[in-house]
């Protein structure tokens, strides 16, 4: 089973009362990741294999509150919506059987990303972007970083949080049933204590600290924790089939409000009072602090506000929607080398970055999803992804 989709190789058919939600939620989500990075190429905080800052502010402050609202859940939220398929594959299949399903569905995505991808688009940058006349043979002489998972960093977590849970259940044997759903009180508590977590984690690991050569940025690490292992509650005690409008409905007011006055709020830290932006990404500061409960707090609230509009919106049976999930977990290893290459045909286009976004963005989640969808129709490959 992937991280990303439960269907076979060809295109399902999705019985009437299967929850088709979830997968299609996953679409959503990969889009999503194609965006954020796309952002992260042209203005917004972050490292990419190939960037070009804008410096308008008017481009700048929206594309980083963009991120950040991104980053406060779609990650997250995909180790919650894995979680939610491990418990029955497990007891379905035994755990021998799991593993090494698991290890032949991750594993070698992540060292063809390792080996292969990663090494075609930093050759692409050096070549194209930094203007070295040299031939790939040329490059790969001098080459030293065969282990690069990049975004796969996310395939490798998910593997050892399912090894760990393995172990967990095997040495614990741990019961998760009989746990109500949450309400929207408890949602927040939750989050208001996650959030008070992350804080002290990014006293020693501020966000964008790197566990090399794992990818892991371990000042994210306990919000993706948690999700995983609540996945795993909420598949034994079936809140997927319980939640509904009535549980969190006044959630997108909430939101709403948490990303146009909170973040304003938070952000006017840095102007008005100078404040650095390390202050918010760790150590002891207030502005770490508020960040850090900001951040979970909405990305927590985020995720169940999305259960609720996938459970009420899209879980009807699409054609469309099915071919896209289908080819979700391939256009998630693909879209890295998409949006490069895109990025560099356009790199000599005398036009501010922010022009550029726009264009790169919905032309990286077209070409993505169509190189996908061509990839998973390979014999061999569609048994992987």
């Amino acid at each position: 089973m992937s991280p990303f989709f439960t269907q076979p190789a060809s295109v399902p058919q999705h019985p009437k009362n299967k929850i088709v939600y979830i997968d299609y939620l996953k679409v959503l989500l990969t889009a999503l990741v194609i965006v954020h990075h796309a952002l992260v190429t042209y203005g917004a905080p972050g490292g990419w294999y190939y960037f070009e800052k804008t410096e308008l502010t008017g481009a700048v402050i929206p594309m980083t509150m963009a991120v950040s609202v991104n980053q406060s859940f779609f990650m997250g939220f995909f180790f919650f919506l894995s979680a939610l398929f491990i418990p029955a594959s497990l007891k379905r299949k035994g755990s021998t059987v799991f593993i090494k399903d698991r290890f032949f569905r991750l594993g070698i995505p992540l060292i063809y990303y390792s080996l292969f991808q990663a090494t075609i688009m930093n050759f692409l940058v050096y070549r194209y972007a930094e203007n070295h006349d040299i031939t790939f043979l040329q490059f790969l002489s001098g080459y030293d970083g065969w282990i690069n998972v990049g975004v796969l960093w996310f395939v490798l977590a998910l593997l050892l949080f399912t090894l760990c849970y393995i172990v967990y259940t095997k040495v614990a044997k741990p019961d998760f049933k009989d746990w109500p759903l949450p309400s929207l009180k408890q949602v927040l508590f939750f989050a208001t204590v996650l959030g008070l977590i992350t804080f002290f984690t990014r006293t020693v690991f501020a966000v964008g600290w790197v566990l090399e050569p794992l990818g892991f940025q371990l000042g994210h690490f306990p919000q993706y924790i948690a999700m995983f292992i609540f996945g795993l509650i909420a598949a034994e005690n079936q809140w997927i089939q319980q939640i509904d409008q009535q549980h969190y409905r006044r959630l997108n007011t909430f939101i709403f409000c948490m990303i146009f006055i909170g973040f304003p709020v938070i952000f006017s830290l840095k102007i008005v009072f100078g404040q650095p932006l390390e202050w918010f990404v760790g150590g002891w500061h207030i502005a770490a602090l508020l960040y850090a409960f900001w951040e979970q707090i909405i990305g927590i609230s985020i995720m169940a506000a999305l259960l609720v509009f996938g459970k009420n919106k899209l879980n009807t049976h699409s054609n469309f929607m099915n071919r896209m999930s289908r080819c979700a977990f391939a256009v998630y290893i693909l879209h890295p080398l998409v949006l490069v290459v895109l990025s560099l045909l356009i790199k000599d286009w005398a036009i501010d970055p922010a022009i550029k976004f726009l264009i790169v963005a919905p032309l990286g989640v077209i070409a993505s999803f169509l190189l996908g969808s061509v990839v998973v129709k390979i014999p061999g490959v569609n048994q992987v992804v």
